[in-house]
């Protein structure tokens, strides 16, 4: 069996997120999860106990992730693996009727919340010389359409950070962009709910992409990455 690995992992109460805590945790990993639903984090740590630990934290308010961080940071040390995971998306719309309120919350928890767990996590990460971060995109964060234009912006913004954060981290330290491809998900069906069922869902997705996760290393540094 590989070694129990560390892995924190944002936005684990819902959709691929949650799918990874189950798949991350049958493999003899601790997971350190967070999210915003106080009920399903309530769950969580009531199926899961010790060493696993899940928090309610929006990942936008950087305090709260600053608080969260030295918490984990202090019982468990850095991790091994960070997904920077938690997401929204937008109401199909044009971007000119998007209401700017819609358009801040997106790119505040998108853009912003993987800042602020990059900010939190990664100084422990490069003290311990070891670690992957990999940041979650997406096949509209290296392409664009129709309607979805906050969300594009927000996954290209992904890519961009990641590739810069590549190229600062020392190594072994490693940042990767992850899009997951294409997954039946609530998030999915709220931009594309008429062809959404025709993919697989997080359950046959989730097998596959925890080894996917795991297999990342120095190797992968900068890529932008398809499961």
């Amino acid at each position: 069996m590989n070694k129990s690995r560390t892995i924190v992992l944002t936005g684990c109460t819902r959709g691929l997120g949650r799918e990874l805590v189950d798949r991350f945790i049958e493999r003899g990993h601790t997971v350190l999860g967070c999210g915003r639903s106080t009920s399903h984090i309530a769950d969580l740590g009531a199926k899961f106990g010790a060493p696993h630990d899940f928090s309610s934290v929006d990942v936008s308010n950087g305090p709260a992730v600053e608080a969260w961080a030295a918490r984990v940071l202090t019982s468990a040390g850095a991790p091994d693996l960070v997904i920077n995971n938690a997401a929204l998306m937008n109401d199909p719309a044009p971007l000119w009727e998007v209401p700017p309120e819609e358009f801040d919350q997106l790119m505040a928890v998108n853009v912003t919340g993987t800042l602020n767990v990059i900010r939190a996590f990664v100084p422990a990460m490069i003290a311990a010389g070891r670690g992957v971060i990999a940041n979650i995109s997406s096949g509209w964060g290296r392409s664009t359409d129709a309607l979805v234009g906050p969300y594009c912006t927000s996954k290209h913004a992904i890519e961009g950070l990641t590739g810069s954060l590549a190229q600062e981290l020392p190594r072994p330290v490693t940042a990767v962009a992850v899009s997951p491809g294409v997954v039946d998900t609530d998030m999915l069906r709220q931009a594309w709910d008429d062809g959404a069922g025709a993919y697989p869902g997080p359950e046959e997705w989730g097998q596959r992409a925890a080894d996917f996760f795991l297999g990342l290393g120095p190797g992968d540094n900068g890529s932008s990455v398809r499961i």
